[in-house]
């Protein structure tokens, strides 16, 4: 595992202008590494997801699944209870539509708890928007890279133990929350 410190800034050029500050203290270009990272709850969509914040109703994938599989359970079951009974085909085909539609009542309500948790893990995310300049440190340097990021202006300046590979920050995940690195400090001492 490789040590990193890291800070967001607002934007590219200014995040560049610090990586250039970096480069002057003896830094080098594979141990900086600027992205960005998404707003919480939008990493990893795809274009294809980009209609579905007009459409609440379809964020859910297990959706339609859930749906289709309380009402066949449904009209099973109605059928079940009351062709058992040797009712006649109109009561046993009423029984399968009340059946599917308590069904499908179920399934949605699945969806929705289903919906409700991504919901809740969304808001949990502490990680904020913006452009990231990490940079690969050793023990020695640590303290340098981070200096150069608070003068700079850079927020949420924070260290890390992550993969380095090929000159940027392989195991980054935009959910976990960042360690400050102030913290990461005084937890050490």
């Amino acid at each position: 595992m490789s040590l990193i410190v890291a800070g967001r800034f607002t934007t590219f050029p200014a995040a560049e202008a610090v990586a250039e500050q970096l480069f002057a203290r003896g830094f080098l270009e594979e141990d900086v590494n600027l992205f960005f990272v998404n707003p919480r709850g939008q990493h990893a969509r795809h274009a294809a997801h980009a209609a579905m914040a007009h459409a609440p109703a379809l964020v859910s994938p297990h959706l339609a699944r859930n749906l289709t599989a309380g009402a066949v359970a449904g009209a099973v079951v109605g059928v079940v209870i009351f062709g058992g009974m040797s009712a006649s085909f109109p009561i046993v085909v009423i029984a399968a539509g009340v059946g599917a539609w308590v069904g499908a009542r179920i399934g949605m309500s699945a969806s929705r708890q289903h919906m409700a948790e991504h919901h809740e893990r969304v808001l949990h995310e502490t990680r904020n928007s913006g452009v990231l300049l990490a940079v690969h440190v050793c023990a020695e340097n640590q303290a340098i890279a981070a200096e150069v990021l608070s003068a700079a202006g850079a927020a949420d300046v924070e260290r890390a133990s992550g993969r380095w590979q090929g000159g940027h920050w392989a195991d980054f995940d935009p959910t976990r929350a960042p360690e400050p690195y102030g913290e990461a400090g005084r937890q050490q001492a």
